[in-house]
Formats: structure tokens, C-alpha cells, sequence
């Protein structure tokens, strides 16, 4: 009779163990380093307002016979854009709170004044006078508005009269997620959720062959153990207990050990070739202790205010010195930060501040492709930016990133005859699949490298 060998019961034991568990790590690893891109549609030729939708472009007037509605969501972007780097509707910044303006004056003197105060100012008016001497003769600028846009903007104070006004540039209110951000914690949480029962999954059936292979293994033993015609070598294989240190010798357990260290080796190796380069996470001292979180968060300044080309040019420019003096000429002029701005504008010297986000030179990308066509909001890529005290590089940047972001990210293409034969090549094609920004050239090389 063929010798009875238990021996292969331990090793095919400890093999299914080093299968699942490398399985399980690298899918775990597979989920946890791949890229959070926003699937939020994005809206060619708009630029997004503070609730995520496309906003009134700068200077654009409430449509005629919209209603009120209109009218407050038109007043929305043009106060976010000209008036809440001085003002907010129920707190006093730079200048007054809006709140109750109407009843403190009425509507052709604010007209008049939004218009040109320093004309009001000269001509003797009282209650011009009394503003001009009671903020610090801080002369406020005049603005190239017209009497409906003015009057949307009057519109949109007195709805949010009493009550927090929303955040600036699209951000979400202070405490709150971005939309973006909302989106992207939402994908990380169902792919944990589904890792997690994978995992569950792969451990219950690991205990469920592991359970009925000792049942049969001691079924077996019962039976063999009642047979009388077993040699010496057969009895002497049936009693004996389990040896580790035989097992640890194996020629095969030890191939698998070696086999796995490798793979894991490969794998970080190949992994942290991948990361050269990559900043994520940067987050350098500036020269100036400037908040994000101060600025953009709790007192609603938008960020086209500082970053001036963001919505115009390739890139959104640092600001100048001359932008932060629109405001601390009056504000916080003692502070130590405040002073350091002081001694640059005398020396005539730029701040040096630190560079964050840098793309490399064989990439192109253009800040207002992203932000004026296709509606973007600054925490798309940014995150969230209104919460931070000092600035740090939010998303990965990568090549990666950004083609995924362009396969998941749908264009909103309701109301732009540009993309109507587009979108009707695309559905006779595959309709199935959601007429993505990929759908529109997105990911072809010459977009980014040429």
C-alpha cells in the first residue's frame, strides 16, 4: 500500500494563506493610491457660481422679466466679484454691512454712489460725507456697472439679510465639503466599502477550506486507523503530529516565501519609481503667514479678487502687493505679517512667495479652459482651499489624474449648438456611455503636449 502522506495538508494550508493575503494587500493598495478625480459635469462656456452651477459672467445683467430669482442669482455673482472683498451683507469688513441699505437710503443715491462715490463725496452730500469720514476716508472705487446690475446686486443683500452669506469663487460654506470634495470622499468611500467585502469574502472562504480540509483529514485518520493490514511506515505517518520546523524546511513552502518577497519587492519598487517627481502633499513656509482659510473661508473673498487672470489667461497669477494694500492700508496695519507687505512695497521689491503647483514644462494647461469654458471651481484640483490656514498640493497632478478626470468628468453640452452634432455622433455611436470631456478629444496627446 502507497505510504499515506498528511504532509501535504500543512503546505497547501499555508499556501492558500500567502494567496489570499498578497491578493487582499495589493487590491487594498490597488484602492488606496488611486487618484480622487470629481465626476461633477462641467459646462463649456460658463463660469461657476458659488452653489456649483454656472454663474452670471462678470458685469452680465439679470435677463429681462427673469424674476426675482434671476435677479438675486445675477446680484450672487456680481457682488461676489466687485463688492465682498470690502463688504459682506451682515457684518462690517473694510467698509459698511450691507444690511438694511435700503432702508437707510434710497435706491437712486446707491446707484449713484456704487457708481461714482468720489464724486458724492466731493459734492457735499451729507451721508457721503458722514461714510467717507467714518471708514478712514478710504475712497470707495467706482464701479462701470449699470442701474439693473446694480439693482441685482441690491437684490441679492437684502435675500440674505440675517443670515450667512454663501462662500466665495464657489467655495463651500466654512465647516462645509467642496463639491468636488463631497464627490470624491463619496468614490473613496463606496471603493472602501467594496475592498472591505472582498476581503471578507476571500477570508470566510480561506476558514471554510481550511475547516473542511481538517474534517476530512480527521475523517480519514478514523478510518485508517481501523484497518489492521497498515505497514510500520503508514502507522507511523497516521500518528504523527504536525512539525513546523519540516514545514519551514520545505523546499516548496520556501519557494513560495521567496517568490512572494520578490513580487513585493517588484511592486514597491516599480511603485516608488512611479512617485519621483510627484509633490502631492507639498506644503512649504511662505514668506508671509498668508490664510487661505481667513481670506477665501470666513470673510468670502472670492478668488478671482487676488488671482486676477484665473477666469482670463493660462495661468492665475500671484498677486501683487498692490492688491493686498486694497484692503490692509486699513486693515490690521499694526500686524507683523501686515508689515512685512509694508517693507516690500518700499524696497519695491516683489514678496517671494513659494511656488506650490508646478506642472512640468512638456505639460500645457490653461487655467481658463478649465475655470471660464469649462465651469470648473478652484476645489476641483485644489480642493479645499478655503479651509486651508497654509496652502499645500491637494491632488497628485499626474498624467493619470488628469486622463481620468477627463474620462469621468461629463460636459454639459444643454443649450451649445456647438456640440449638437458631436453629442449626435456620439449617442448613434454609443449612447450608453456619457458624452465626457475624452468624448470631446480630451484625451488626445496633442491637447497637452505639443
Amino acid at each position: 500500500m502507497d505510504s499515506i502522506r498528511f504532509r501535504t495538508l500543512p503546505k497547501l494550508l499555508l499556501a492558500l494563506f500567502l494567496t489570499v493575503t498578497t491578493v487582499g494587500q495589493s487590491l487594498a493598495q490597488e484602492v488606496g493610491s488611486a487618484p480622487a478625480v470629481s465626476k461633477e459635469g462641467v459646462t463649456p462656456g460658463a463660469t461657476a457660481g458659488a452653489d456649483g452651477a454656472p454663474a452670471a459672467a462678470e458685469g452680465a445683467a439679470p435677463a429681462a422679466g427673469g424674476g426675482d430669482a434671476a435677479a438675486i442669482a445675477a446680484g450672487d455673482a456680481l457682488f461676489k466679484g466687485n463688492c465682498a472683498q470690502c463688504h459682506a451683507v451682515n457684518d462690517v469688513v473694510v467698509g459698511p454691512a450691507l444690511a438694511g441699505i435700503t432702508k437707510r437710503r434710497p435706491m437712486p443715491w446707491i446707484i449713484s454712489w456704487i457708481k461714482n462715490s468720489s464724486k458724492m463725496v466731493a459734492s457735499g452730500d451729507p451721508y457721503a460725507v458722514k461714510l467717507f469720514e467714518q471708514y478712514g476716508k478710504q475712497q470707495m472705487p467706482s464701479f462701470a456697472l449699470s442701474d439693473d446690475e446694480i439693482k441685482s446686486i441690491i437684490a441679492y443683500t437684502v435675500s440674505q439679510e440675517g443670515g450667512a452669506a454663501p462662500a466665495p469663487g464657489g467655495a463651500p460654506v466654512a465647516g462645509a465639503e467642496g463639491a468636488g470634495e463631497s464627490a470624491n470622499a463619496q468614490g473613496s468611500t463606496e471603493a472602501g466599502q467594496y475592498i472591505d467585502m472582498l476581503l471578507i469574502v476571500l477570508v470566510v472562504v480561506l476558514i471554510v477550506l481550511v475547516v473542511t480540509l481538517v474534517i476530512i483529514a480527521n475523517l480519514m485518520k478514523d478510518v485508517l486507523r481501523g484497518r489492521k493490514d497498515l505497514s510500520g511506515r503508514d502507522v507511523e505517518q497516521l500518528n504523527q503530529r504536525f512539525d513546523f520546523a519540516k514545514i519551514y524546511k520545505s523546499g516548496a513552502v520556501r519557494g513560495i516565501a521567496v517568490t512572494v518577497f520578490i513580487l513585493v519587492v517588484l511592486y514597491e519598487s516599480v511603485q516608488a519609481a512611479m512617485g519621483i517627481g510627484l509633490t502631492q502633499g507639498y506644503q512649504p513656509t511662505q514668506p508671509i503667514a498668508f490664510s487661505h482659510k481667513l481670506h477665501a473661508g470666513e470673510n468670502q473673498i472670492n478668488c478671482a479678487y487676488c488671482h486676477t487672470s484665473v477666469y482670463k489667461s493660462k495661468s492665475a497669477n500671484i498677486p501683487s502687493a498692490n492688491i493686498c494694500m486694497n484692503c490692509h492700508s486699513q486693515v490690521k496695519t499694526e500686524s507683523p505679517e501686515i508689515k512685512k507687505i509694508y517693507r516690500a512695497i518700499e524696497r519695491k521689491q516683489p514678496i517671494q512667495w513659494v511656488r506650490i503647483h508646478n506642472l512640468p514644462d512638456l505639460a500645457y494647461f490653461n487655467h481658463s479652459q478649465h475655470t471660464q469654458v469649462g465651469g470648473l471651481e478652484c476645489q476641483t484640483c485644489h480642493g479645499p482651499i478655503q479651509n486651508m490656514d497654509v496652502v499645500y498640493q491637494y491632488s497628485a497632478l499626474t498624467m493619470g489624474w488628469c486622463i481620468n478626470c477627463h474620462r469621468e468628468t461629463p460636459l454639459n453640452t444643454k443649450g451649445n449648438a456647438y456640440y449638437d452634432n458631436l453629442v449626435k455622433l456620439h449617442d448613434n455611436s454609443n449612447g450608453a456611455v456619457p458624452f465626457t470631456v475624452s468624448s470631446n478629444g480630451g484625451t488626445e496627446c496633442s491637447k497637452c503636449h505639443y
